[in-house]
Parts: C-alpha cells; sequence; structure tokens
C-alpha cells in the first residue's frame, strides 16, 4: 500500500511512474518551421546552492509546459534533489530548502532521467536561461554523461525583444511580472518560477504572432537579431 502511494505521488510530480531507459531518450528538437501554436515548450528553473556552475549544485527542478499556447497545470515537472551532503547555509533562506527536504528528496540521477524523459527533447525556455542551462548540462554531464544540446530559448531576451519600451532600468523577473499584473505563488521556488516564466511567455507570443512571427525558426532569428542589435549598442 505504501509503495503505491510513493508510485502514485511520484508519478503526479514528474509526469511518469516507469523508470526511463537511459539509453532510450528522446532525441532533442532543433528550431525548425514547428508552428508555435502547435509546439510544446519546457519552462524551466532551478534553485541551487548558489551561483557558480563550478561548484555550486543543482538542489531543486521546477518545469511546467507550454504546450499548443496553453499552460497545462497537470503537465509539470516540480522536484527536490536528494542530496544531504550539501551545505546549503548560505542559500536556505532564498529558496526554503533546508537539510531535512534534501535527505527526503528524489535520487538525482534518477530524477534527470524521468526530466529527460518527460521533456521529450522540446525546446526549453528559461529567465536567464544562460544560468540554469551551465547547470543542467553540468548535472545531466556529472550524473549521466549526457551531453546532446538542446535548443534554449531566454525569456529574459523574449521579453524586451517584443516589448523593448515596456520597462526601464532593472528587468527582472519580478519586474517584468509586476509590469504585466502577473502575481508569483511562492518566489523562488522553482515550480513556481516556471509558471511566472511561463506565463510572461505567452505574453511574448501573443505579440510574436502579431509580428507576423509564427514558428520557432522564426522566434529563434528573432532572439539572434535581437542579441545582435545590443551588441552594436554596447559598442
Amino acid at each position: 500500500m505504501l509503495e503505491d502511494l510513493k508510485d502514485w505521488i511520484s508519478e503526479k510530480l514528474t509526469g511518469s511512474g516507469d523508470h526511463p531507459d537511459p539509453n532510450d531518450l528522446p532525441v532533442p528538437k532543433l528550431p525548425a518551421d514547428q508552428e508555435l501554436h502547435d509546439q510544446r515548450f519546457i519552462v524551466l528553473d532551478l534553485e541551487t546552492t548558489g551561483l557558480n556552475p563550478a561548484k555550486d549544485k543543482v538542489i531543486a527542478i521546477g518545469a511546467v509546459t507550454i504546450d499548443r499556447l496553453e499552460i497545462p497545470l497537470v503537465d509539470q515537472f516540480d522536484l527536490i534533489l536528494r542530496r544531504p551532503e550539501l551545505d546549503i547555509s548560505e542559500t536556505v533562506l532564498i529558496h526554503g530548502i533546508g537539510p531535512e527536504a534534501l535527505t527526503r528528496g528524489h535520487e538525482t540521477r534518477d530524477a534527470l532521467l524521468r526530466l529527460l524523459y518527460w521533456m521529450n527533447g522540446d525546446p526549453i525556455l528559461a529567465f536567464h536561461s544562460a544560468f540554469d542551462r551551465k547547470f543542467l548540462q553540468k548535472a545531466l554531464r556529472q550524473q549521466l554523461g549526457y551531453t546532446q544540446t538542446h535548443t534554449w530559448l531566454d525569456v529574459a531576451e523574449l521579453m524586451p525583444a517584443f516589448f523593448p519600451n515596456a520597462l526601464e532600468g532593472s528587468k527582472r523577473l519580478d519586474n517584468w511580472t509586476e509590469h504585466f499584473g502577473l502575481e508569483i505563488g511562492a518566489r523562488h521556488h522553482a515550480a513556481a518560477d516556471a509558471l511566472a516564466t511561463a506565463e510572461l511567455t505567452l505574453i511574448a507570443f501573443n505579440e510574436a504572432r502579431k509580428q507576423g512571427i509564427n514558428t520557432l525558426d522564426e522566434l529563434y532569428r528573432k532572439l539572434k537579431y535581437f542579441r545582435h542589435l545590443n551588441t552594436l549598442r554596447r559598442m
């Protein structure tokens, strides 16, 4: 009975009660002519022991999906990793994850396998995606020997690319959510931050379609052009 309950909880948290085969993981999808209104996106947020990917570790993974321009709340990923050996004394007040939670968390290798299987190779969005990308790639490489390259999009670039005059000064996640009147359930909680990021993404996608951008490849090229313009402005 207890094992059945554990399996049920695991399935609700990760989207699958099965143990994925590490030799049969989904292939990452490259940006092409996928229509935005048909594409499934992964919106990811990580909690870590610090800000340095060289020495700090991932301790929680939160993610939701955007599927056909909607956020299906039944399709999400929210796990704390089992890492009782880590010192989280300097960051526990930020993310609220204490030693007891790290002791009761999910085994890291199994959690990462489940994440890859659940993501199904779909494009990944995050706010300041370089941060999450470095941490996730390092964890996947160390735990699984996994080195495949996924398509990443940065929502911190997406928002000013489509709303260049929306904010002045700081343009953090909090600033954008406040600007558009969105509420974050629990700031610095991975799943809540992922949901807020997904809501901002939908706002940007709606504006993109108004501007005639309808495919993933067109969106990717829009962000590349935005980065190029920013580089020119700094010269």
